[in-house]
């Protein structure tokens, strides 16, 4: 590689390559050489911006929850009735999955091996809470059906969501992210509004 090239090395283009290995090969099984070969740059270059590897997934999965934490303080999350406020936050947690495609996915992969890990299912669970929170207030102002649980209902919302990180590929030939958006609040909602 040549000195050019690793003089434009940012930790953000870093960050973006250590995601997209970590998709791939895994947190577990993704070691500082795959790192460096993926990026074209010595190891030493990559701890010139990072302490190892838990620092970019910590970085990453920060991003990503940041995205989505964003949401709650969004006026449209805070400000009207549950249901209008769940339905915002649940097309945004689309809007933000898709634009936050790597990173999201990173997230959702996590499974507790490492302190990271750990700290990121910890906020993941408290996002989770805190959207079923506002499902449970819209149920209770009898905005919400009430022949589905409370609790059933949340995980088939945020398996609806998250599945998305699965098939959808920003390619242009596919669904747009506002089509995406639009199609899970319309199924959920639909299914979920009380007559």
């Amino acid at each position: 590689m040549t000195t050019a090239k690793r003089d434009t090395y940012t930790p953000e283009t870093l960050l973006s390559v250590a995601v997209q290995v970590f998709n791939e090969r895994g947190y577990d099984g993704t070691s500082m050489e795959h790192l460096s070969k993926a990026a074209g740059i010595s190891k030493s270059s990559i701890y010139h911006h990072v302490s190892g590897k838990e620092e970019l997934l910590r970085r990453a999965v920060s991003r990503a929850l940041d995205g989505l934490f964003g949401i709650l303080d969004e006026e449209h999350a805070r400000v009207g009735s549950a249901a209008d406020r769940l339905e915002y936050v649940v097309r945004r947690m689309v809007e933000v999955l898709i634009t936050e495609l790597p990173y999201v996915t990173l997230l959702l992969r996590v499974r507790g091996n490492t302190d990271t890990e750990r700290w990121a299912l910890e906020r993941r669970r408290d996002f989770d809470h805190r959207v079923a929170d506002l499902l449970k207030a819209a149920a209770a102002e009898g905005d919400i059906r009430g022949d589905v649980e409370v609790r059933l209902a949340t995980r088939l919302v945020f398996g609806m969501v998250n599945s998305i990180v699965e098939w959808y590929r920003p390619d242009g030939r596919g669904a747009s992210e506002r089509e995406v958006a639009d199609a899970v609040v319309r199924l959920a909602f639909s299914g979920l509004r009380a007559a």
